[in-house]
C-alpha cells in the first residue's frame, strides 16, 4: 500500500485550497517594477523569433522596454502583470544593456547588462538529463566561449508559479546532455547558446504536466484526484518546503509526484522566446508495458504502450504554453539496457518479443508524427546493467545535428538510417532506408540484430543480412516465405548497421498491428 494512505477529503476539493505558495515574490501583490524570472544579467534572447518580455509594475503604470535600438511600451494590468514583444533579433555576441522603465508616480527603472541574442533551448527531463559533465571525460576541458545557462530551482508547487529560482550564469549548463549539445550547437549556430535546464532524477512525464492536461488523460485525472484527496502527502511536501531544504527520501518522494514540478520548474518560464526543448526522460514510465496498476503509488502512471499518445499531448500543450506551432522538440531515445518485463511472451533478454526497453523507443519514436520534432537516435549506446550510462558525449553531438539542419537549414547529415519500406522478394526480404547514403557496418562484418517471421503471429527466428548498395537483404532457412521485420527490437541490441555519416540506423518493426 501507499506510505501515504488517501484521505477521506472529496477528491475534487478545491486545488487552491491546499495552495502552498512558494517563499518568494508574490507578484499579483507587487507594487515594484518586477521582471519574470528568466530576465537577469547576462540572459541570452532567441534571435529570429519575436520576443516576448513580461513581468510586474503598480496597477495602470506605462512600462517600456529598449533593446538593440527597439523601444517598446506596454500597460500594467490590474493586477499589475505586463507584457509585450520585442521584434525579431539579429544574433549578437556582444553584450548589450537591457533597460525597463515603469512610469507614473515612484518611477523606476531596471537595466540588465550583458544581454546577447543567439539560439535558446530548455532542456528538461529526469537523471540522465541531470546527470553531470564531470562523469563524461569527452566533455571535460571542452571551451565554453558563447555558452550560458540559467538552471531553475529544484522544487515543487502546488498551484502554477509565477516565478522561479535561477539566474543567467556565463558558463556552459552542468548536465552532460545539456553542455554537449550546447557546445556542439554554438559551433553550427555561429551565436551565443543559452540553455534554460529544468530537470530532475527520476521524475515522470506526468511530473512535467499542467493539470488542465486532465481533461485529455483519464489516468492523468486519476493520479490528480488521489493527490488532491492525499493530505498527508500534501502535508509531508508543506513541512520539507517550508525548511526551504529537504532531506534525500523527501527529495525523491517530491519530484515523483505529478504535475506539481511542472507548476514550479516550467509554468515560470513560459513563454520566454526560445527555439524549443530538448527531452531526455522516460526510465521512469518504462515499468509496465500497458494499464496504470494500483500500487505502489510511484508507479501510478502511464505505461510504455500510452506513453506515444501521453508525449504527443504534451508536446502540442507546451507549444500552446508558448504560443507556438513551429516550437521544436528534440528527444533523447532511451539507449541500450538490459532489463525486461515479467509481462512478455519470453524472459529471453535478446529475443525481439520480449517486453524491454525496445518498446518504449517505439512510443518516443511515435512523437515524429508532430512537425517540427526529432528523435537523436541512441540504439547503439547505453550498459547493459547501468541505468546511467556514461557515453552522453555523442547524444549531444547527435542532437545539435538535428537541432541544426532542422532549426537552422544548415546542409548537415544529421539522421542514420531510417525504414522506408520492405520489399518482399521470393525467399528474401529488402529492407529500404532513407539517410542511407554510404550504408555500412561499423565493423566491417555483416549487420546484426534483424529478425524475421512469417504471416502474424509466427515464431521470430534471426535473419542473415547482407548489404546491397542502400538496402539490407534479409532471409532465414527457418523462415521459408518471410513477413516480417523486427531491428533492434531488444533492451540492449549489438548492432552495427550505420551510413556513410557513421550515424546509426534506427529501431523498427514492421509488425505494428501486433502486441
Amino acid at each position: 500500500m501507499s506510505p501515504f494512505p488517501l484521505a477521506s477529503a472529496p477528491l475534487l476539493a478545491p486545488l487552491l485550497a491546499c495552495c502552498l505558495t512558494l517563499i518568494g515574490l508574490s507578484p499579483a501583490s507587487a507594487q515594484d517594477l518586477t521582471l519574470a524570472s528568466p530576465f537577469t544579467d547576462h540572459m541570452v534572447l532567441q534571435r529570429d523569433q519575436p520576443v516576448p518580455v513580461w513581468g510586474w509594475a503598480k496597477p495602470g503604470a506605462s512600462v517600456t522596454v529598449s533593446f538593440a535600438g527597439q523601444e517598446k511600451e506596454a500597460t500594467a494590468n490590474e493586477s499589475g502583470r505586463w507584457q509585450l514583444s520585442l521584434d525579431p533579433l539579429a544574433g549578437s555576441a556582444e553584450g548589450a544593456p537591457f533597460s525597463v522603465r515603469a512610469g507614473g508616480e515612484g518611477d523606476s527603472e531596471i537595466t540588465l547588462n550583458d544581454v546577447v541574442v543567439g539560439e535558446v533551448w530548455i532542456c528538461s527531463g529526469q537523471s540522465n538529463m541531470q546527470m553531470g559533465r564531470s562523469a563524461v571525460p569527452e566533455l571535460r576541458g571542452l571551451p565554453e566561449t558563447n555558452l550560458r545557462t540559467f538552471e531553475v530551482k529544484r522544487t515543487v508547487a502546488f498551484a502554477e508559479q509565477e516565478t522561479c529560482e535561477g539566474k543567467w550564469q556565463l558558463a556552459g549548463p552542468d548536465s552532460a546532455v545539456a553542455f554537449g549539445f550546447a557546445h556542439d550547437l554554438a559551433e553550427h549556430a555561429g551565436v551565443p547558446v543559452g540553455i534554460l535546464l529544468a530537470c530532475w532524477g527520476s521524475s515522470s512525464i506526468e511530473a512535467w504536466m499542467p493539470r488542465d492536461m486532465t481533461a485529455q488523460f483519464p489516468h492523468f485525472k486519476t493520479i490528480m484526484e488521489e493527490w488532491d484527496a492525499n493530505t498527508e502527502a500534501q502535508a509531508k511536501i508543506k513541512a520539507a518546503l517550508a525548511k526551504g531544504r529537504w532531506s534525500g527520501p523527501e527529495d525523491v518522494f517530491m519530484r515523483r509526484q505529478s504535475c506539481i514540478v511542472h507548476n514550479a520548474m516550467i509554468k515560470p518560464l513560459a513563454p520566454y522566446a526560445c527555439r524549443g526543448l530538448v527531452w531526455y526522460q522516460g526510465e521512469r514510465n518504462t515499468r509496465y508495458m500497458t494499464g496504470m496498476p494500483d500500487e505502489p503509488w510511484f508507479h501510478r502512471v502511464a505505461g510504455i504502450r500510452e506513453y506515444d499518445d501521453v508525449l504527443k499531448g504534451w508536446m502540442q500543450r507546451y507549444r500552446q504554453e508558448w504560443g507556438r506551432d513551429d516550437f521544436h522538440f528534440l528527444m533523447v531515445m532511451l539507449p541500450g539496457f538490459g532489463s525486461i518485463l515479467k509481462s512478455g511472451p519470453t524472459m529471453e533478454p535478446t529475443h525481439p518479443a520480449s517486453h524491454s526497453w525496445a518498446w518504449f523507443r517505439e512510443s518516443q519514436l511515435a512523437a515524429l508524427e508532430l512537425p517540427h520534432s526529432g528523435v537523436a537516435n541512441t540504439i547503439d549506446l547505453g550498459d547493459l546493467k547501468d541505468i546511467h550510462p556514461k557515453d552522453k558525449a555523442p547524444i549531444g553531438h547527435r542532437l545539435a545535428l538535428l537541432a541544426a539542419r532542422d532549426t537552422l537549414g544548415k546542409t548537415v547529415a544529421a539522421s542514420g538510417p531510417v525504414l522506408e519500406h520492405v520489399e518482399p522478394k521470393g525467399d528474401r526480404l529488402v529492407v529500404h532506408f532513407g539517410h542511407a547514403r554510404g550504408l555500412k557496418t561499423e565493423d566491417g562484418q555483416a549487420p546484426r540484430e534483424f529478425w524475421v517471421s512469417g504471416e502474424a503471429g509466427e515464431a521470430w527466428h534471426p535473419a542473415t543480412a547482407e548489404i546491397v548498395g542502400e538496402t539490407v537483404e534479409l532471409h532465414s532457412p527457418q523462415v521459408p516465405k518471410p513477413a516480417h521485420v523486427r531491428y533492434a527490437f531488444t533492451g540492449k541490441p549489438d548492432v552495427n548497421l550505420q551510413n556513410g555519416a557513421s550515424l546509426p540506423a534506427y529501431p523498427f518493426r514492421t509488425d505494428r498491428n501486433e502486441p
